[in-house]
């Protein structure tokens, strides 16, 4: 059992290693998949083989393809499209697992919390002694104590021979406490444009950004709640799959997205009571340079004191202009609770999400 332990470790290292070689590939693809509410994801790893036993001769005595007598027309082995491909081994990796080797190789400081959701969590800590309890929990230095003031209270003690044997009324066994303890909790609120500007090609990219911002943030909480909005004249609250696949052919006005933003949030998650980070994903375009004013000054008045973190994220798009990045960035230049990027094409995800969680808060 120890050799199969033994060996067991050594696979989930060469696992560990595989996914952190290949993480920009994993992060662009995207083909990783995760059933809902599950704490792993499953990785196709190709460079994987395992061994296995082949039928054949060993020393090199004859046989095979190109060795030995033939005829013109005879088959040599398999023909092509018979029997079955190499197929990619898949493996299950934790979401906490994943989160490290993403931490690794980001140098992504741990975050702070802020705020503390008004719930408790049962926690179990081995404070006190009993007389009755599994052998696991044996506390060997209370009993042998029990014992041999016992044997010293009888007379039964000899100090020129020291001999102390615990009977069962000696035994002593570790015993837990429950104790209430605040959990930190965050909430977590997408925003993301789905005016006619966005395409499929921009919502893949969103989704591969979401995917390793909760894997991230999850690591860093026990309770995390996720909202997504979504928006293009107007904004409303979406489930998860809508949010990747809606699609509107409305103008874009942004306000509407982080006015609804902020009455959920003084409706469901207080400020001090949560962590919460908000990330808005967009191509950049807006109704007008007036609402990017009532943005900025929502954004400045009431949404920054509510979160722990405010990021933008610009994906490229054809149809984009790319002006709304500027303005935030003229704006809040120098703040550390905002964090603004471009996203080009998948090969800007791994830089985003350096760039939004960088901060450690």
């Amino acid at each position: 059992m120890r050799r199969i332990d033994r060996d067991l470790g050594r696979f989930h290292d060469i696992v560990r290693g595989e996914v952190r070689k290949n993480l920009r590939r994993f992060v662009q693809q995207g083909d990783m998949t995760a059933r809902e509410g599950s704490r792993t994801v499953k990785i196709p790893m190709p460079q994987i083989r395992l061994p296995r036993f082949t039928w054949g001769q060993g020393g090199g005595g004859g046989g095979g393809v190109g060795q030995g007598e033939g005829k013109p027309g005879d088959q040599a082995g398999q023909e092509p499209g018979e029997g079955e491909g190499e197929k990619a081994l898949e493996v299950e990796v934790t979401l906490e697992e994943l989160a490290e080797i993403l931490g690794e190789e980001l140098s992504l400081p741990r975050i702070q919390p802020r705020g503390r959701k008004n719930v408790t969590t049962d926690m179990l800590r081995y404070r006190s002694i009993r007389r009755t309890g599994p052998r696991s929990l044996r506390h060997f230095k209370r009993t042998f104590k029990q014992a041999l003031r016992r044997e010293i209270l009888s007379g039964d003690y000899d100090a020129a021979h020291p001999i102390v044997v615990p009977r069962p009324e000696d035994e002593r066994y570790r015993s837990f406490e429950v104790t209430p303890v605040p959990e930190s909790s965050a909430a977590i609120v997408y925003m993301m444009d789905v005016s006619g500007s966005m395409g499929e090609e921009q919502k893949e990219i969103v989704r591969h950004t979401a995917f390793w911002l909760d894997t991230w943030i999850r690591s860093q909480y026990r309770n995390v709640v996720v909202r997504y909005l979504v928006h293009d004249a107007t904004a409303r609250e979406v489930d998860r799959d809508a949010f990747f696949h809606v699609k509107e052919s409305g103008g874009t006005k942004i306000s509407s997205a982080y006015q609804l933003c902020l009455d959920i949030l003084e409706k469901d998650h207080p400020v001090d009571q949560w962590n919460v980070y908000a990330f808005h994903f967009s191509d950049g375009d807006n109704w007008s340079s007036g609402d990017t004013t009532e943005c900025i000054e929502l954004l400045t008045k009431r949404l920054l004191p509510a979160v722990n973190l405010f990021a933008y994220g610009q994906v490229k798009s054809a149809y984009g202009s790319g002006q709304f990045k500027g303005d935030l960035d003229q704006a809040f230049k120098g703040r550390d609770d905002v964090a603004t990027t471009d996203i080009v094409g998948k090969d800007g995800i791994l830089p985003a999400i350096r760039a939004f969680l960088g901060r450690g808060r």
